[in-house]
């Protein structure tokens, strides 16, 4: 028997399975997480919220600015012992790690506002200059933070972003509010991202 002639031969066109488009979106959806930081500490963030609400209720107790300056430092260093455990924490059951990849992005990111937040908070105590510092570390808390979240999920640069802005704000009001846009910005905002984070993005 002869070959059919090229222009009998017909191959019906392969079909594309339903749900190929499901498996590229999975893939893509896959990739993107892969690039994001997601050891950002929600119960951690939470903690520190509560622990920011009890130092500025004490801090407003304090008879100087100075002292209320100092009642926040020491927060600040029981801040960084709870979220570096945290994080920590959440990395390991994620399988991934605070110095690779997107994890170190994120601290590379972080860390320069927050190492010229403590050099210009030693410069302010030595000139005597304490009522810019609360809208001062509240800016350079949250661009930290807005720096940082750019590697991580959306809602940690806009956490970022309602720090500066409270930092803005406290610049350009009166002295005495200072203690209490901190109480907003490291103890409300902290409680309610941490949550937020917790609850949607796994602790």
């Amino acid at each position: 028997m002869s070959p059919l002639p090229n222009h009998a031969v017909r191959r019906e066109p392969i079909p594309i399975d339903a749900r190929a488009a499901d498996h590229l979106r999975y893939i893509r959806e896959t990739m993107e997480r892969a690039g994001e930081f997601t050891a950002v500490p929600g119960w951690g963030g939470f903690t520190m919220g509560l622990t920011a609400l009890a130092a500025g209720i004490l801090a407003a107790r304090q008879s100087t600015p100075r002292a209320s300056a100092l009642v926040w430092l020491a927060e600040a260093f029981v801040a960084v012992a709870i979220a570096a455990p945290s994080a920590a924490t959440k990395a390991r059951r994620a399988n991934s790690s605070l110095f690779s990849g997107p994890g170190r992005k994120f601290v590379l990111s972080f860390a320069p506002p927050i190492v010229v937040g403590g050099l210009l908070t030693l410069v302010c105590f030595q000139l005597g200059i304490l009522e810019v510092l609360p809208g001062m570390w509240l800016l350079l808390y949250g661009t930290a933070i807005v720096t940082g979240g750019a590697f991580s999920v959306r809602v940690v640069p806009i956490m970022g972003l309602c720090l500066m802005a409270l930092g803005a704000a406290s610049l350009f009001s009166p002295a005495s509010w200072g203690n209490a846009f901190m109480l907003a910005g490291f103890g409300a905002v902290q409680i309610v991202f941490g949550l937020w984070i917790a609850l949607r993005y796994g602790g």
